[in-house]
C-alpha cells in the first residue's frame, strides 16, 4: 500500500508546526515517512509529551520519605505504608472523549486508569471520579450526565472495584467542555512493584489483552486540540472499553508478576503501541524492534500507521526473558487471553517498526518521550483583564435576605451542594466488601484485611475558586483535601493531579496555569504531601469559551487502624458540637452569593496555611484519644450546610441547636467558606480533654450546640424542620 506524500497538509493536520517540523528533519536527518510523521505526532501531542507544562511540573514537590517511585515516572505513584505494601494511586482525565461519546469515554478513562495501577503490580481496590458539567437544567448537559455515570459504573461494576467517592459540580463554563477526571488506588506488595522500562538487551516485547482495532486512532492528538464542530467528527478518536476482558487481563498480569515472570510492564493508554514501546525504550536508553505483522487484530487491512496510533482498550506491553516466555504464554492462556511476541529489546536506542520485515518507522527513542528530546516551551503569560472586575466586590453590595430560612433551603437543594445518592447509588460501593466509609463523606476509607490499615481517599477543587483567584483556589483544593482525609481520622501522605485548563498558547490562560501550580507546590509542602504523578489535560475549551481552571487533587491518607474511621454524620443526641476555628466575615466565592445572589464575584477565601496544618495536628490528637463522634469539613454552603449535613448523614435522622456568638453579617457567619474549619461532635465527657487538647496548641475552638430535637436552629436565624430540609436536599438531583 502506497504511503501519503508527506506535504505541508498532512504536516499540519498532524497537529506539527513549522518549528517542530525543522525539528523533526533536524532529529533524524531526513523526511519522515508517513507511520513516522503518524508517531511524533502523537508523541509530541500536549497529551503525551506535555510540551506546554513540564518545565512547571517540575517545580512541583516530588520528594517525600514514603515514596517508592520517582514521580511522572512510571504508570502511577506508590507509597510506602509499612508491613511489606505499598499504595499505588494515580488520576487522570478523559475529558474530549467523553464530551464526544460520555458513555464510552468515560468507562475508558475508568479502565485506563485501572490498568495503570495494575501495571505497578497492584490490586485495585478503589475508584474515584471527579465531574463537572454545565448547567443541570439543559437537556444535552443531562443527557452527558446521565451517559458519564452510566459508563462510569458499568466499567468499575462489572470489573469489580468499589467506585468509593468523588465530587459533582456544575458550572456553566463546563457548558459542551465536561472534565471527566478518575482516580484508582491499588495495593502492592513491595516485591512485586514493577517498573516500565525496556531493560535486558534480548529480551522479547510480549503484546498481551484485547486485539488491536482502528477505535482510538489520534486520541492523544485528538485530546490536545479545543472542541469544534470539526474535531467533534472526529468518532474514531473515542476508544471502546470492554469491562470483562480487562478484568481477565488484571489476574493474568497480577498472576505472571507474583510469579517473577515478567522484567517490566507498560499499559497501551494513550497513543497505543507507540507510547508504550517508544517510553519503555526511552526511560532504559535502549531501543524497540517490533514486527508489528504478528500484532493481533480485530479488522482487517489496517495499515502500519494504524497498528502503531490505535488506542485500543486492554491492551499492555511485557519485557520477558526468552527463557521465561513459555511460562507467560501459558498462565495468559489460562486465562484465554495471547501473549505474542511482538518484539526485541535492542542496544541501538531506536523505535524500529518493521511489517514483513520491512522497516516502516525507524526513530531514536529519546526524540519521543518525556524528559528527552521532544520539544518543550515556556509560554508567554499575561494577568487576566477580566480578575479585575470580578474581584470587585464587597459584602455591602448586596443586602442580607430578610428570610435565611428561605435562603438555607434554597442553597440546599443548588446543585453542587444538594444530595448526590442519585448517581452514587449506581455505583457498586461494596464490591470487595473492604469499603468502611461510603460516598457521602468527607473521604473514602477503604481497609487492608491483611493489616487491618485503612487508606483514605478523597478528590476536590472548586474551579470557581480558581477562576477568581488562581493561587489561592490552587492552595485551597489541596488544604481541602487534606481537611477531608483528616476528617476521616487519616493522616494526609500525598496526591496526585489533574490539571485541567483551557488553550496554552492563550496568555492569560497560561498566566493562571502558573499560578495554580505555584499554589499547589507551596501547599503540599507546608503539608508534606508530595505529588506523585498526575495529568495536565489543555483545550479543555469549546466555541462558548474556556472551563474554568480546574486542578483537581487526588489525595490518599492513612489510619493505623481502620476502625477508628470517623464519618461525618452525629451520632447520638446530647451531644456538643464543636466549631474547629474562626467565625467566617467573607463571602467572596461563595456557594450562597452564587445561588442566592447570582454573582460569581470577590476573592475566594485564602488559605492560611500554617494555621491549616495545626489543625490538622490538633484534630488528629483528639481523634488518636478517641474524643471525635463525628466530623465535617466546611466548604461548600459554609457553616450551616455542614452542619445540615451533619444531621443528614446521621444512623438516624437528628437535628441540632446551635447558639453561637456571630461577630459579623449572620449570612457571611452562616455560609461563608472560610478555610481551616472542622464541625465536629463529641460526648460531653469528652470536653475537658477536648479543650486542653486545643488550648495546648493554641487552635481556636467554640462550644455552639447540641445534637437533637427535630430542627435545625441558629440562634434565631434559622429555625427549619430537618425532615423538610432533608428532603430538599434529597431531591434537587434526580437522573
Amino acid at each position: 500500500m502506497n504511503e501519503p506524500q508527506i506535504t505541508p497538509e498532512l504536516i499540519k493536520s498532524h497537529g506539527i508546526n513549522q518549528e517542530e517540523y525543522k525539528l523533526i528533519l533536524q532529529k533524524i536527518g531526513r523526511e519522515p515517512t508517513f507511520t513516522e510523521l503518524g508517531i511524533i505526532s502523537v508523541m509530541w501531542s500536549e497529551h503525551a509529551s506535555y510540551k506546554n507544562s513540564i518545565q512547571y511540573l517540575k517545580k512541583l514537590p516530588r520528594e517525600g520519605k514514603h515514596l517508592m517511585t520517582k514521580t511522572g515516572e512510571e504508570n502511577a505513584g506508590v507509597i510506602d505504608i509499612g508491613n511489606g505494601l505499598g499504595v499505588s494511586f494515580k488520576i487522570e482525565s478523559h475529558n474530549h472523549p467523553s464530551a464526544l461519546e460520555p458513555y464510552h469515554g468515560a468507562a475508558t478513562g475508568v479502565g485506563g486508569i485501572l490498568r495503570d495501577i495494575f501495571t505497578m503490580g497492584a490490586r485495585p481496590i478503589a475508584v474515584l471520579d471527579s465531574l463537572r458539567f454545565g448547567n443541570i437544567n439543559n437537556p444535552q448537559v443531562k443527557y452527558l450526565l446521565k451517559g458519564v455515570v452510566s459508563g462510569i459504573a458499568d466499567y468499575g461494576n462489572c470489573f469489580g472495584v468499589p467506585t468509593v467517592g468523588g465530587e459533582i459540580y456544575f458550572e456553566d463554563s463546563y457548558e459542551g467542555n465536561p472534565l471527566v477526571n478518575a482516580m484508582a488506588i491499588g495495593i502492592l506488595k513491595h516485591s512485586n512493584l514493577m517498573k516500565a522500562s525496556a531493560k535486558g538487551v534480548g529480551n522479547y516485547v510480549v503484546y498481551v489483552g484485547s486485539d488491536t482495532g482502528r477505535d482510538g486512532i489520534h486520541g492523544a492528538t485528538f485530546a490536545s486540540v479545543e472542541l469544534t464542530e470539526e474535531s467533534e467528527e472526529s468518532r474514531t478518536a473515542v476508544q471502546v472499553g470492554d469491562p470483562f476482558m480487562e478484568k481477565l487481563l488484571l489476574e493474568a498480569t497480577l498472576e505472571v508478576i507474583e510469579l517473577g515472570l515478567v522484567e517490566s510492564i507498560q499499559d497501551m493508554g494513550a497513543a497505543g503501541l507507540t507510547c508504550s514501546s517508544s517510553e519503555m525504550a526511552g526511560k532504559a536508553g535502549t531501543g524497540i524492534e517490533l514486527e508489528i505483522s504478528l500484532v493481533p487484530r480485530r479488522e482487517e487491512g489496517m495499515t502500519p500507521y494504524e497498528v502503531m496510533l490505535s488506542e485500543s482498550q486492554e491492551r499492555m506491553l511485557l519485557i520477558v526473558k526468552p527463557e521465561k516466555f513459555a511460562k507467560v504464554e501459558q498462565v495468559f492462556q489460562k486465562w484465554d487471553l495471547h501473549a505474542v511476541k511482538v518484539g526485541v529489546v535492542t542496544s541501538d536506542g531506536m523505535l524500529r517498526v518493521k511489517e514483513h520485515g520491512d522497516i516502516k518507522a525507524e526513530l531514536p527513542a529519546k526524540m519521543l518521550v518525556l524528559g528527552g528530546d521532544a520539544p518543550v516551551y515556556n509560554r508567554e503569560t499575561k494577568y487576566p483583564a477580566y480578575l479585575e472586575q470580578v474581584n470587585k466586590f464587597h459584602e455591602d453590595e448586596i443586602e442580607i435576605p430578610q428570610d435565611l430560612n428561605n435562603a438555607m433551603k434554597k442553597l440546599i437543594s443548588s446543585p453542587n451542594i444538594c444530595s448526590k445518592r442519585d448517581i452514587y447509588r449506581q455505583y457498586d460501593y461494596m464490591v470487595q466488601i473492604n469499603t468502611v466509609v461510603e460516598p457521602g463523606s468527607d473521604a473514602a476509607v477503604v481497609r487492608i484485611k491483611e493489616t487491618g490499615q485503612g487508606i483514605a481517599a478523597t478528590v476536590d477543587c472548586n474551579g470557581k475558586y480558581c477562576y477568581l483567584n488562581p493561587y489561592e483556589g490552587a492552595k485551597g483544593a489541596v488544604a481541602e483535601a487534606a481537611r477531608n482525609i483528616v476528617c476521616s481520622g487519616a493522616r494526609p501522605l500525598a496526591i496526585t493531579n489533574c490539571l485541567n485548563f483551557g488553550n496554552p498558547y492563550k496568555q492569560e490562560m497560561y498566566w493562571t496555569f502558573t499560578e495554580v501550580i505555584r499554589g499547589m507546590s507551596d501547599a503540599c509542602l507546608v503539608f508534606e504531601t508530595p505529588v506523585t504523578g498526575g495529568n495536565v489535560s489543555f483545550y479543555n475549551e469549546n466555541p462558548k469559551g474556556a472551563v474554568y481552571p480546574t486542578p483537581t487533587i487526588g489525595m490518599i491518607g492513612l489510619l493505623d487502624d481502620y476502625h477508628n474511621a470517623i464519618k461525618c454524620g452525629f451520632q447520638d443526641e446530647g451531644d456538643l458540637i464543636i466549631l474547629l476555628g474562626d467565625n467566617c466575615r467573607h463571602l467572596g466565592g461563595t456557594e450562597y452569593l452564587k445561588v442566592c445572589h447570582d454573582l460569581i464575584r470577590g476573592n475566594p477565601p485564602s488559605v492560611d496555611l500554617e494555621k491549616e496544618k495545626l489543625l490538622y495536628k490538633t484534630f488528629l490528637e483528639l481523634a488518636s484519644l478517641k474524643v471525635i463522634k463525628s466530623a465535617h469539613d466546611c466548604s461548600d454552603g459554609g457553616l450551616a450546610i455542614a452542619i445540615a449535613e451533619s444531621c443528614f448523614n446521621a444512623e438516624k435522622l437528628l437535628g441540632a441547636e446551635i447558639k453561637m456568638n456571630f461577630k459579623f453579617r449572620p449570612d457571611a457567619e452562616l455560609f461563608g467558606e472560610e478555610h481551616s474549619r472542622i464541625i465536629c461532635s463529641i460526648s460531653p465527657v469528652s470536653l475537658d480533654t477536648l479543650k486542653s487538647i486545643c488550648e495546648k496548641n493554641g487552635f481556636p475552638y467554640q462550644i455552639i450546640g447540641t445534637v437533637g430535637g427535630g430542627n435545625l436552629v441558629i440562634n434565631d436565624l434559622i429555625n427549619v424542620e430537618i425532615l423538610e430540609l432533608k428532603k430538599e436536599w434529597e431531591n434537587a438531583l434526580c437522573l
